[in-house]
């Protein structure tokens, strides 16, 4: 098949994680899918080979495709993200491996935000435990649209349609207590490849789609958010040439909703309008624009926009506010501090702001509230409530995923410590 490389830039692009204990499989899971849809290299696959020979192993240990780390090939565990690129005909994928270990929670958290899609590992011996039950509800907390249930290891429970119908069954009564949009189940053996790209002729019983299959169809369109018009601008372009010498356009993300030439939109902090003029993504002139594409507009009156603010429509701007309440997630080893300054960095806008009050430190396997410990460090997820030097403009994480979040900066280093979650204005 010839390639085509408009037509590869133009493929839609699903972004998922994998979650689950230590030993679920998700390494050899991921390392299968990578080497049964023949995504690696013949140079990987032998050193993977090589490499599983020096270590004893009866067969070809494909978990070793993803854990590129030395100290996680040592330990048989996932340490960081681990993020894998690749395609198929019908689309192209971005994986971040995650690590099981609560230890690890921040990586966890990384590797979901901007995930469409979760894959939660099941040992089909074990069923249901602490840790699936952890990464659902941080699943659920981070807005990741679907989830897919992977029932792993059925070689070792004989492929019985028995213990995956009881892991299904508690799965969904665990989950009617949450918030989860779309849940799928697919019973497989990693090891083996059943049900990952090819069906199982083990289990003859199930009659759904491989994993891959699903990977490939899963309607991910609406995960955007299509209503509300947001334009985070991110650089102002003057090319200072003959040919565009009155040229302003104004860079960025489209963070959602849809943008048409002849729009009237608002330009915030200011609030001055104007109307969309042309809409470019490189040298090609569109009639509209939506969240994630990346494009240049430009605006049919000169107004003083900088790096920072923001487009909107007329009829529906974002919450503005400098008092902002706001879930972290804590990545640093030095704990929180209450009263403390950091810088933060909210879409293309940065500010400063200090940390006006710890609510709650939130018990990560329950979501219950604890108002006694109010200590956030590190890999811990907790409630706060923050003041900015400057107005945001923003939406609830669970109405935007985009405008709905921030990152705090400690401001001696540099360093970013904590992943936020927008719940509002306070």
């Amino acid at each position: 098949m010839d390639f085509n490389q408009e037509d590869y830039l133009n493929m839609e692009l699903l972004r998922f994680t994998t979650a689950g204990s230590v030993d679920d499989g998700k390494s050899t899971l991921i390392g299968r899918l990578l080497y049964d849809s023949k995504s690696i290299f013949e140079d990987t696959y032998e050193a993977v080979r090589k490499s599983s020979e020096r270590r004893g192993d009866e067969t070809i240990n494909l978990a070793l495709v993803t854990d590129g780390l030395k100290a996680e090939r040592e330990q048989g565990i996932t340490i960081d993200v681990a993020y894998r690129y690749f395609s198929t005909p019908k689309r192209k994928f971005i994986i971040a491996d995650t690590p099981g270990h609560i230890q690890y929670t921040r990586n966890m958290v990384t590797g979901a935000s901007t995930a469409n899609l979760a894959l939660i590992m099941i040992d089909a011996r074990n069923g249901i435990v602490e840790q699936t039950k952890r990464h659902s509800l941080i699943a659920t907390l981070l807005g990741i649209p679907h989830i897919v249930i992977c029932i792993n290891k059925m070689d070792l429970v004989d492929y019985k349609e028995e213990a995956y119908e009881k892991i299904r069954k508690d799965y969904k009564a665990f989950a009617s207590k949450l918030n989860i949009k779309d849940i799928r189940f697919i019973p497989m053996s990693a090891l083996d490849g059943d049900n990952i790209v090819n069906r199982s002729t083990n289990m003859d019983w199930y009659n759904g789609p491989t994993l891959l299959f699903l990977l490939e169809h899963i309607y991910i369109a609406s995960d955007h958010n299509h209503r509300d018009a947001r334009f985070p601008v991110q650089n102002v372009i003057r090319p200072h040439s003959k040919d565009h010498h009155d040229y302003r356009g104004y860079g960025g993300r489209v963070s959602g909703g849809v943008f048409r030439v002849g729009d009237k939109v608002v330009a915030m902090p200011s609030g001055f309008s104007s109307t969309i003029k042309s809409i470019q993504m490189g040298e090609e002139s569109l009639q509209e624009a939506f969240a994630p594409m990346s494009v240049a507009i430009t605006l049919e009156d000169q107004i003083d926009i900088s790096r920072g603010d923001m487009l909107v429509k007329q009829d529906n701007v974002p919450d503005q506010g400098q008092d902002i309440e706001a879930l972290v997630c804590w990545m640093n080893d030095k704990p929180l501090q209450p009263n403390g300054k950091y810088s933060l960095l909210h879409s293309t806008r940065s500010a400063r702001c200090i940390v006006k009050d710890v609510k709650y430190k939130m018990n990560i396997n329950t979501l219950s509230r604890n108002t006694d410990d109010k200590t956030i460090g590190l890999n811990d997820i907790g409630r706060i409530s923050l003041r900015t030097t400057t107005p945001l403009f923003y939406d609830s994480y669970r109405r935007n995923r985009n405008t709905g979040s921030l990152i705090l900066i400690d401001e001696t280093t540099n360093v970013t410590v904590g992943a936020c979650m927008i719940l509002g204005e306070s």
